[in-house]
């Protein structure tokens, strides 16, 4: 069993930047791949990125790459979200996501945190 919980969404103007944390519980935490993933209000939830248990690979939406960068302290229980040059599409609840394989698709991830607001005004 894993738990997470996120921290770090808030309000931000179009052009910021945003650090999320997702810290977990657990001493398993090293063994799972972690995904970041994202609802806007009226829309399904959608992959952002992931990261794999080693910390050494990486992969993220197309949309996304390049301002976007997931990190992990495997020592430290803890994934995280670097947003920069952020824009009011970005407006969503970011969730973090735990999985035993490195994968882009949704229902491969079995534990979720509870989710963190982002909202990027205008």
């Amino acid at each position: 069993q894993v738990q997470l919980v996120e921290s770090g969404g808030g309000l931000v103007q179009a052009g910021g930047s945003l650090r999320l944390s997702c810290a977990a519980s657990g001493r398993t935490f090293s063994t799972y791949a972690m995904g970041w993933f994202r609802q806007a209000p009226g829309k399904e939830r959608e992959f952002v990125g992931t990261i794999s248990s080693s910390g050494i690979g990486t992969l993220y939406a197309v949309s996304l790459k390049g301002r976007f960068t997931i990190s992990r302290t495997n020592a430290l229980n803890s994934v995280y979200l670097q947003m920069n040059n952020l824009k009011p599409e970005d407006t969503a609840v970011y969730y973090c996501a735990a999985s035993t394989s490195y994968s882009a698709g949704r229902d491969d991830y079995i534990y979720w945190g509870q989710g963190t607001q982002v909202t990027v005004s205008s």
